[in-house]
């Protein structure tokens, strides 16, 4: 059970937190620099390069980091594995309590044919979005 279910409880809790944290890092620099940009223009008429440097690094920045968010899939990321996690410790919890499909039979086979379909679907759906990606790839 430990060297299973937890460690995957585990590992999906932990990198959906990574990826939430890069979203929500990338966003809020977003969400700075857009505003930033009109209020800066404002500025321009007084002829300052630095203030002309200033708008074109914030529009870089905010270019870099959407491209970032659409290339990592942060947000997709940090929800499917937070779907998976507690998905996994629903399946422990009813599991412990011998309730919901657990309350009879092999309930330690049933526990790990369930769990092994939900880790494997997820493995599945990362093959097919690699797959799609580099077809795009390919044809793009």
């Amino acid at each position: 059970m430990k060297d299973r279910l937890e460690d995957q409880i585990e590992w999906y809790d932990k990198k959906s937190m990574q990826h939430q944290k890069k979203y929500k890092n990338m966003k809020v620099v977003i969400i700075i620099l857009a505003p930033a940009i009109p209020i800066l223009s404002v500025l321009t008429k007084f002829n300052s390069l630095y203030v002309t440097l200033l708008i074109a690094t914030a529009g870089g920045i905010i270019t870099i980091l959407e491209g970032l968010l659409s290339l990592g899939k942060h947000q997709e990321n940090y929800i499917e594995y937070r779907r998976i996690c507690e998905t996994l410790k629903h399946e422990k919890y009813q599991y412990y309590t011998k309730t919901g499909v657990y309350s009879e039979g092999d309930t330690f086979k049933l526990l790990v044919e369930r769990t092994e379909s939900i880790i494997s679907q997820e493995n599945i759906n990362w093959a097919n979005m690699q797959n799609k990606a580099k077809g795009e790839t390919n044809n793009g």
